[in-house]
């Protein structure tokens, strides 16, 4: 059923929670641009809606609930989460929310599409763990994408990992499993998967596992992407602050430049 009115639109599609907010203005044949929320703040869609609102774009933004995070936390809240990621922060946590939310993706823009009359271009975005998705879901291909933008993003899980170590005084123990998940999520590796063109955002203070990773992606990437670094901005976007604003103006033009027609 089609959206009879322009208006913030939530609910579930294809088992993902969502929030779909309308154009900026009406628009004949309206694109979508979908994105999945960091973990840390904003760490929910209604969050990531508030940070990031793309306002004046002629799109539908669309913001995707990650698993295990906003309204799909498990049972035992964060809590929970945590008790997963200090017994195995890779293959209880990282790879199963990537792998888990791009797997979805197909099936929910596809239903929210012909909801919402939205047949216009599509573009991914996302911040940090919801950065990781939409990269995963740039390189499996499994829809025409316009191009992507993502912020503080995890471009490469080891170093993360390795930054989590340094953060919580704690050693992980890799294994065969888990090197091979964090293989699959090293979009420096698997660059040449990536053929939509790429805005990279990252923050001046944001840890050097984040900086870097980014830095190399669009070195390999070359004139397929675009690396903007915000200068004084750490890692986490909360909405309403100076740099959620910067953010937002440059996923705004971005995506404006690069959903035409």
């Amino acid at each position: 059923m089609r959206i009879a009115e322009r208006e913030v639109v939530e609910g579930v599609a294809a088992g993902v929670p969502f929030v779909a907010v309308p154009p900026g203005e009406e628009a004949a044949s309206a694109g979508v641009v979908a994105g999945w929320h960091l973990m840390d703040a904003p760490a929910s869609e209604r969050a990531m809606a508030a940070a990031l609102p793309m306002a004046e774009l002629t799109a539908w933004r669309v913001y995707f609930g990650l698993p295990l995070s906003g309204t799909r936390l498990p049972e035992g809240g964060y809590d929970e989460v945590f008790r997963r990621a200090s017994e195995d922060a890779v293959l209880n946590i990282y790879a199963p929310v990537t792998a888990q939310a791009a797997d979805e993706f197909p099936a929910a823009v596809a239903e929210l599409r012909e909801r919402l009359g939205a047949d216009g271009p599509l573009g991914v975005f996302g911040g940090s763990a919801g950065a990781a998705v939409a990269l995963e879901v740039l390189a499996r291909g499994d829809a025409p994408i316009a191009a992507g933008a993502v912020v503080s993003p995890v471009v490469q899980l080891a170093p993360l990992i390795a930054a989590n170590e340094r953060r919580f005084a704690v050693t992980y123990s890799w294994s065969e499993r888990s090197r091979a998940a964090a293989a699959r999520l090293d979009f420096v590796a698997r660059a040449a998967e990536l053929t939509a063109p790429l805005l990279l955002v990252v923050g001046s203070d944001d840890d050097i596992a984040i900086r870097e990773p980014a830095a190399a992606l669009a070195a390999r990437l070359g004139d397929r992407a675009e690396l903007v670094t915000v200068e004084s901005m750490a890692h986490e976007l909360p909405p309403g602050t100076p740099d959620a604003v910067r953010v937002d103006a440059a996923f705004s033009e971005w995506f404006a430049r690069r959903l035409r027609g």
